[in-house]
């Protein structure tokens, strides 16, 4: 009985398929649709008469070579191989994708001993038609996500390679990668994120890379300048709706505007030296949101800045009369998406003009180093 069973086991390992064993090298083969592949034995036997006999899947033959007989060829593969006599190495041309599967080559000299090689050989098709198609078009700054896939005509399996101009996109804060990595998300876009994005897509034969692609997210900035005629030059500090501020200087600039930041906009001006100051008129800036564009030519959506009531504030300054002014710029926002772009617009409708040149002797105005939140009267 334990003879038995030692034989038996022996038979196992046998029978067994074990890649690269003997005649053929230990690493699979991978072949192109269409193409062709060489199988090289190695250490082949060196007598001149002897016979070669390659299978495929185990059963099958593909060529049969004896001395003194002609060639036996398989099924299908009679105008696709050419076998190399003196080494036992073969070639097979024009492949197509059931050529997929197990190798065997058995070289036998003549009065000597068999040899055998096994391997395996998968043929892909090579990649082609990759490109790259967002689910949404209408996005909103902070308001958006948007989701990318990457497709190509080829057989699996692949590998996807995401580029953001020229540098890697991985997973992040915000950044999604799904389904293989065929799937790239981006949650509340960004006007930084519009691109141009592409995609590599690779199998072992092949690689194709998409076309560019650059999203459009709409967003709205609005800027606001105060400008003076003063000596020494004036200090400058900006107020909502009569209250401080702490953004100085001549210009106020207020990155995707939102509706809670509508409201009475002024500028305080100061000459630090005559301790003179006065307050523009207020101006007055109202943020809509509009809905989707409409076939009428309508807005796309997203945070409008609308200035309602545009000012030109002058008073008087340090020596003589000072011009005081404020000018409002809203940014158009049709920028395509690069952290996060479709179009913004913005109103403008300025009022008259006004001068003063009486010197406000009022108290002097609290001290511009400081923030304050205080009411200006």
């Amino acid at each position: 009985m334990e003879a038995a069973a030692v034989v038996s086991m022996t038979m196992a390992v046998l029978s067994g398929f074990c890649y690269g064993s003997g005649l053929l090298p230990d690493t699979p083969l991978n072949g192109a649709l269409g193409g062709s592949v060489n199988f090289t034995t190695t250490n082949p036997p060196t007598q001149t008469e002897k016979t070669v006999h390659w299978t495929f899947n185990r059963t099958i033959t593909m060529i049969l070579r004896r001395p003194g007989f002609g060639d036996v060829f398989g099924s299908g593969f009679e105008e696709r191989i050419t076998l190399d006599n003196s080494t036992g190495s073969l070639q097979l041309r024009n492949l197509v994708l059931s050529d997929t599967g197990q190798y065997r080559v058995t070289i036998t000299p003549v009065g000597g001993n068999s040899l055998t090689g096994n391997t395996t050989l998968k043929v892909y098709e090579p990649v082609s038609n990759v490109a790259i198609t967002p689910n949404n078009t209408d996005l909103v700054e902070f308001n958006s996500s948007v989701s990318l896939s990457c497709s190509s005509s080829a057989s699996s399996p692949f590998s996807y390679h995401w580029l953001n101009g020229s540098s890697e996109v991985t997973a992040s804060d915000g950044v999604q990668l799904g389904d293989g990595n065929s799937t790239l998300t981006i949650v509340s876009v960004t006007r930084y994120d519009k691109g141009p994005f592409r995609c590599t897509v690779s199998n072992p034969i092949s690689s194709e890379t998409s076309q560019r692609l650059t999203i459009t997210i709409s967003w709205s900035d609005l800027t606001m300048s105060c400008s003076a005629e003063s000596s020494p030059p004036a200090q400058f500090q900006w107020a909502l709706n009569g209250t401080l501020m702490s953004n100085k200087g001549p210009e106020l600039r207020m990155e995707n505007i939102q509706p809670n930041q509508s409201g009475s906009y002024s500028c305080w001006v100061y000459n630090t030296r005559t301790l003179r100051y006065q307050t523009s008129e207020p101006s007055n800036i109202t943020v809509l949101v509009k809905g989707p564009s409409t076939p009428g030519g309508g807005l796309s959506a997203g945070p409008i800045a609308g200035i309602v009531i545009g000012v030109l504030v002058f008073v008087g300054g340090a020596v003589g009369v000072a011009v005081y002014s404020i000018k409002k710029k809203g940014t158009k926002a049709s920028e395509p998406m690069q952290r996060r772009g479709s179009q913004q617009h913005v109103y403008e409708n300025p009022s008259s003009v006004y001068e003063n040149t009486q010197q406000n002797l009022s108290p002097p105005p609290p001290d511009f180093n400081n923030t304050y939140n205080t009411r200006i009267m």
